[in-house]
């Protein structure tokens, strides 16, 4: 007998939860935010349980951390492996194989035919600071560029170049100068304009940027994100960042693709980045490689990793327990061919929507690419204000009835399951959400 998803025995937060979140206040940092007060204690595959014994459909992958979902034995026994061998060792300073082998396997996946290098790191914001570095000793330029609306992460170097929500850069000091440059939201496109009447008008003000600011001469890197996630899921036009990558090169300005929530599968593909034919200079991976577990990396071109030894070294990066679940990772997605589940399963999802957009004067815009999918909540099209109390409201009832996602931008609702998500399991969240759409957007049928 097959078991049905989701499971609410305990309207949550139920009572084990509501303790819980008494202790976890008393000791914890108020620095993190919580969505809502979910209690996770175990999970399996596409599904999450709560303290209470509540089983929830996982629709945001662990803030996009678990790909292929929770505790895959496959992954469980590569991590059980290895501990028994060695749990880690510092590879910056000793050989480790098993190292070795993991950047083989990544080097398969970047774009570029020349010889590569890789260097792991065990963060996802690591691998944007050891890319800041890598970037400055090739280019000897110490000015960034970056998009407005990213996120790249809260160390040191990464905030510096995160523009979105200013309370993560409040009162902390920027730790390198960076020029950022407008988003192509096309949705809300800043020049009042549309695609593709519009022939890429936000290019140019990067060539304007440029020219006037004098960062051809002092700028080493432009960081994107192909996707930006967590500020709604907002996705280029086609052709964007090709013309984007030759108005750079002019300038000898690295192109840096961070995709660190974005790479092994999420987009439908191995990186986000191959929805645009372009070779970036560097790639950046982070936790979703290794199923989780602390573990990023930054892939280049082999000219580019010209630095010394001893220049930039880490001891926690590349983690041999982590490397192991990253192998078992990339075998995963090859033998079960969860590139293509993503696509198949993201285009169900967006076909629904899109039907659902229809009904609605308050879905604005469904977007997505793969399984990471955005449904922005207006006032209604025309105004295309922001609905922050409605998103926040459908979050809030999607997870009492027993489905994980949480609200990005200022009012869109994000989708990603894992990319290991059955049909069957992503229609019944689809009919969890139609529920939830119509007692918040108040549709009278």
């Amino acid at each position: 007998m097959i078991e049905k998803y989701p499971k609410i025995v305990s309207f949550p937060p139920g009572l084990k939860a509501l303790s819980e979140i008494a202790r976890d206040e008393k000791v914890i940092s108020p620095s993190v935010f919580r969505h809502y007060p979910m209690v996770v204690e175990s999970g399996e595959n596409c599904i999450i349980r709560d303290v209470d014994g509540n089983e929830y459909i996982d629709f945001n992958s662990g803030m996009l951390s678990l790909t292929i979902g929770h505790s895959h034995p496959k992954i469980v026994k590569a991590v059980k492996d290895q501990a028994e061998k060695l749990i880690h060792y510092p590879y910056s300073h000793f050989y480790c194989p098993i190292i070795t082998s993991l950047a083989e396997e990544l080097l398969k996946i970047v774009p570029w035919k020349e010889s590569k290098k890789v260097f792991f790191c065990s963060e996802n914001a690591n691998a944007v600071e050891a890319s800041i570095r890598m970037s400055e000793w090739y280019t000897r330029k110490h000015n960034f560029m970056a998009f407005l609306g990213s996120f790249h992460g809260v160390t040191t170097g990464s905030l510096s170049l995160t523009s979105l929500n200013q309370t993560k850069k409040k009162h902390f000091k920027q730790s390198i100068n960076v020029t950022f440059i407008p988003y192509p939201y096309c949705y809300r496109c800043l020049f009042k304009s549309s695609f593709p009447e519009c022939n890429y008008l936000c290019l140019s003000i990067i060539e304007e940027f440029i020219e006037k600011n004098n960062l051809g001469d002092n700028a080493a890197a432009f960081f994107i994100e192909p996707i930006q996630a967590e500020a709604g899921c907002i996705i280029p036009p086609q052709g964007y960042f090709e013309k984007l990558k030759k108005t750079l090169e002019p300038y000898d300005i690295l192109l840096i693709d961070d995709e660190t929530r974005l790479s092994f599968g999420r987009a439908g593909a191995w990186l986000s980045i191959n929805h645009w034919k372009i070779e970036p200079d560097a790639v950046l991976f982070g936790s979703s490689m290794a199923s989780g577990m602390p573990l990023s990396a930054v892939a280049t071109k082999e000219d580019l990793m010209d630095w010394e030894p001893n220049s930039y070294i880490t001891v926690n990066g590349g983690n041999l327990i982590a490397c192991a679940a990253a192998l078992a990772t990339i075998k995963l997605i090859k033998e079960e061919h969860l590139l293509e589940n993503a696509l198949r399963q993201g285009n169900i999802i967006i076909k629904r929507l899109k039907e659902e957009q229809e009904k609605y004067d308050m879905i604005g815009d469904v977007r997505g690419k793969g399984l990471l999918i955005g449904v922005e909540i207006v006032k209604d099209k025309e105004s295309k204000t922001p609905a922050e109390f409605e998103a926040k409201e459908i979050e809030k009832k999607l997870w009492r009835r027993g489905l994980a996602s949480t609200v990005c931008g200022k009012s869109t609702l994000m989708l990603a399951p894992p990319i290991t998500i059955t049909e069957d399991l992503v229609n019944i969240a689809l009919e969890i959400i139609e529920t939830v759409f119509k007692e918040v957007l108040n549709l009278n049928i």
